[in-house]
């Protein structure tokens, strides 16, 4: 999986709690009921609103300010954010559309270089349960699952550097055979550590990086990385073809290996690649888009899956109190593993083109079901200012 194909969120995963969803065209109003009107000034937030009862309620926030702002309805007491609109510029208006269960509300504006404002609260009577709110993540939060994420990556590093000698020793012997068997694990070995994709600056391209887009395809000498090897590995090329790709790749590797203690994980990549991870997969190798000869873009999957697991572990302290569908993100990636093993006949990976049309259907479903539940996890685990 290489850098350019991962994206930073833009519009809220649909199901993220805490995510808020804009006004449906053709939602009825008996459904939800006319909006409320909050105003934004640079010394205010919310006005003297209230509700008559719970339920759905859609608020026309408008920022009157002279900065963009992020709001947000939250809960006085601990908080919690139940939704959020972020990027008002001045003089705009947008409409936020919550379930409103009973208990108190209050908005808090974020203008652009100003301090944080929370509104007046509002109690909402009755005994009736809205949206669930999430308490921010901050940046402090995120420091140490950073730097157990960082430690994961540098460890991942020393085993990827002693495989990929091998592979390198292997095909400057002439031994075809014996890189053939060195060259799966260490590119799973490089798959597995997912999130820091976004800090290998450019070792990523040299390292993992695919024919598209190239001149010349796999033919072009800028084709390099794992896969340059696979294609010559398993396209009948000879040792000497291969040795310059090999000695660039573990070159790469091992610069890679020497920059990485200076590099920093993005805080927001912590999170966000929980779900970018197997997206990557859905799209690449589960199609085998990226398969250059070997037929192990499942295998890959299976790496990808690694990778998930264990950013999930390190955010587990943090997701286990904000995210009610956590257990549904283990039993979905338990469920793609058992397909993916099945396709595992002791080394051997079925190719993506040989899968039988139930195999292929029961994993693509498996893999849409975790993407499912794992989406939330990026805007749940976000940095927020509190």
């Amino acid at each position: 999986m290489t850098q350019q194909h991962l994206r930073r969120p833009g519009l809220r995963a649909a199901g993220a709690v805490a995510v808020i969803a804009l006004a449906a065209a053709g939602c009825g109003t008996s459904a939800r009921p006319r909006p409320d009107a909050i105003s934004i000034t640079t010394g205010a937030c919310g006005g003297w609103w209230h509700l008559a009862r719970p339920g759905w309620h859609t608020f026309t926030i408008r920022n009157s300010a002279g900065a963009g702002a992020e709001v947000n309805l939250v809960s006085p007491a601990t908080g919690a954010i139940y939704a959020e609109i972020e990027g008002l510029g001045p003089n705009t208006s947008r409409a936020m559309s919550v379930n409103v269960g009973s208990g108190t509300y209050a908005f808090r504006c974020l203008i652009q270089d100003t301090d944080t404002i929370t509104g007046p609260s509002v109690r909402v009577g009755g005994h009736q349960r809205g949206a669930p709110g999430i308490v921010p993540v901050t940046s402090q939060d995120l420091v140490k699952p950073a730097s157990e994420y960082h430690a994961y990556v540098t460890a991942g590093l020393t085993v990827l550097v002693r495989q990929t000698q091998r592979l390198a020793a292997d095909i400057r012997a002439g031994n075809l055979s014996g890189a053939r068997s060195a060259w799966l694990p260490a590119h799973l070995t490089y798959e597995r550590l997912g999130a820091a994709y976004g800090t290998f600056d450019d070792f990523d391209g040299e390292i993992d990086a695919r024919a598209d887009g190239l001149p010349g395809g796999v033919h072009d000498r800028g084709f390099t990385g794992f896969y340059r090897l696979e294609y010559g590995l398993w396209d009948g090329q000879s040792a000497a073809e291969l040795t310059a790709p090999a000695g660039y790749l573990l070159h790469a590797v091992k610069g890679l290996q020497k920059a990485f203690p200076s590099m920093e994980v993005d805080l927001l990549d912590v999170g966000l690649r929980t779900h970018e991870i197997l997206e990557n997969a859905l799209q690449f190798q589960l199609t085998g888009h990226d398969d250059y000869g070997s037929g192990t873009t499942l295998a890959t999957t299976a790496a990808n899956i690694t990778g998930t697991r264990e950013l999930l572990t390190i955010l587990h302290p943090i997701l286990a109190s904000r995210y009610q569908g956590l257990p549904g993100v283990s039993t979905w990636l338990d469920r793609l593993s058992a397909l993916l093993r099945a396709q595992d006949h002791h080394g051997r990976w079925t190719p993506v083109s040989q899968l039988s049309m139930t195999s292929r259907q029961q994993i693509d479903a498996a893999a849409g079901e975790a993407l499912q539940v794992l989406a939330p996890i990026a805007v749940i685990t976000e940095p927020r200012r509190t």
